[in-house]
């Protein structure tokens, strides 16, 4: 049997659906840099060794996010859970305000390592030590190794087809 044939456009706005139907775990990563904080959404967050334990991030080059993180040279994910979604709405708005206004109406306490905000209610918590940066069109990948974690029961908030996959009340 033939394939069909389809052209370029189509191809790529397919495609660009497709990847969007991958689920992915939702994150505010939380960066210390000389003393002020911030934060940021992020759904690309992927596992990458786990001897050492390794881990990608993935960011928009324009966010100013990924170049906090090089400057800091570490940071924290904090795994949001169901119960968080106003965190990742919070964390994704562009005009949300800059440095530690950002955690007026958050709980948190900075992390003994990377001295970032860990997020109160969070999944999990991981505090990492950049490794690398890679620009890769209109994002930049970080590979960061975990130095310590923390984590909570719960349900991961998850992210699919453009939506956040909340817990039902």
């Amino acid at each position: 049997m033939k394939s069909p044939t389809v052209s370029e456009l189509e191809t790529s706005s397919a495609a660009r659906l497709a990847l969007r139907r991958i689920a992915s775990g939702v994150t505010v990563l939380t960066v210390n840099l000389d003393g002020v904080r911030h934060g940021a959404t992020v759904s690309a967050v992927v596992p990458i060794s786990r001897d050492p334990l390794v881990l990608g991030v993935c960011l928009r080059s324009p966010s100013g996010f990924s170049e906090m993180t090089r400057q800091a040279g570490q940071f924290c994910v904090n795994v949001l859970s169901t119960k968080q979604a106003w965190l990742a709405t919070q964390f994704a708005k562009p005009n949300r305000p800059p440095g530690d206004a950002q955690f007026h109406a958050v709980q948190w306490w900075a992390d003994r390592v990377t001295g970032a905000p860990f997020l109160a209610g969070c999944v999990a918590h991981l505090s990492c030590a950049v490794l690398s940066h890679h620009p890769i069109g209109d994002h930049d990948l970080i590979v960061a190794q975990a130095m310590a974690g923390f984590f909570n029961n719960g349900s991961p908030l998850i992210s699919y087809a453009g939506a956040l996959m909340e817990e039902s009340s």
